[in-house]
């Protein structure tokens, strides 16, 4: 619990203004988020969680794109939730809450999520593993998490990898190099399918843990 705190206070102090510009400055390097928003493909009245759903970019674009979805969004961060509702108003549900241990059907209600998206956020959460672990135990049968972040990005210029690195720690982001192992040990423990590729020379990675649609 001690930790949960001094993380939720941790990113609110890091928030507390940078949420005010962070769609702007974001968009230049948080690469590969439209095209989640476009492979994502919730049946229709789907419900979609968003888990990490910061400032709720991701969020009013799924809503463009996909009217009629049920939209739910977790964060620990009471700041950018407050960006989050003045975005979305009654588009989306929305709570503070721990990525790492969090009830989806008593916070939200139902039975599980047809898409849960984790977007550049494990890199920000200390335990990753279990936040990921804790998304795909969401899924409802024939669902998919959809997970976005930053690569090992080795084959971009080594002088380009370093300055992005600072930049990053400066807002406590760390790349989850061993992401892909990750997922294959949840898709082989939990019988999901899973599909992984890196987007733009490793600068960034997207995979997919699917659960079949016959799973109890």
């Amino acid at each position: 619990m001690a930790d949960t705190v001094s993380h939720a206070e941790l990113m609110d102090s890091t928030y507390r203004y940078q949420r005010l510009i962070y769609d702007i400055t974001r968009r230049y390097y948080l690469l590969g988020r439209d095209r989640l928003v476009t492979d994502l493909a919730p049946p229709p009245g789907g419900r979609v969680l968003e888990i990490g759903c910061g400032t709720g970019r991701n969020l009013a674009c799924i809503a463009d794109r996909y009217p009629g979805c049920a939209l739910f969004g977790l964060d620990i961060s009471s700041q950018m939730l407050l960006s989050a509702q003045a975005k979305l108003g009654d588009r989306a549900t929305l709570v503070r809450g721990d990525a790492c241990d969090f009830d989806g059907a008593a916070l939200f209600g139902g039975q599980g999520f047809d898409r849960v998206v984790l977007s550049y956020s494990l890199s920000m959460i200390p335990d990753w593993q279990a936040a990921l672990r804790m998304a795909a135990a969401q899924l409802a049968p024939g669902g998919e998490l959809h997970v976005l972040d930053f690569g090992n990005q080795t084959r971009l210029p080594r002088s380009f990898r370093r300055l992005l690195q600072a930049w990053l720690a400066r807002f406590h982001v760390t790349p989850r190099v061993d992401l892909h192992a990750q997922m294959q040990e949840i898709a082989a423990s939990h019988n999901l399918k899973l599909r992984f590729q890196p987007l733009y020379r490793d600068y960034a990675r997207y995979g997919v843990l699917m659960r079949s649609a016959q799973a109890t």
